[in-house]
């Protein structure tokens, strides 16, 4: 299970990713692209390009966790917008 705490950031992916990737890629992009540390206990969020599906990546301490959540119908509706980082930090509450 996930605990999310008060402390914990949470960074959300603004471009869409390619989800046939495994558990590498996403911590990759953690390192490339958002210039994060995966190991770092930060919470990532990336969705998928047609926003059918969402997930997650975050390091519990023994291991990293890659959770996904696709949605049988409809679409996930905000995208957040675009800065310099190519991430947008959203507050645990």
């Amino acid at each position: 299970m996930i605990q999310i705490t008060p402390q914990m950031r949470i960074l959300v992916a603004v471009e869409p990713v390619d989800f046939r990737k495994g558990i590498d890629g996403p911590a990759a992009l953690c390192r490339q692209v958002l210039a994060s540390d995966p190991l770092g206990g930060t919470l990532f969020v990336f969705c998928s390009r047609w926003r059918h599906a969402i997930k997650f990546l975050t390091y519990d301490g023994q291991g990293l966790w890659l959770c996904q959540k696709r949605l049988s119908q409809g679409r996930f509706q905000h995208r957040p917008q675009a800065d310099a980082t190519g991430a947008v930090r959203l507050d645990p509450h």
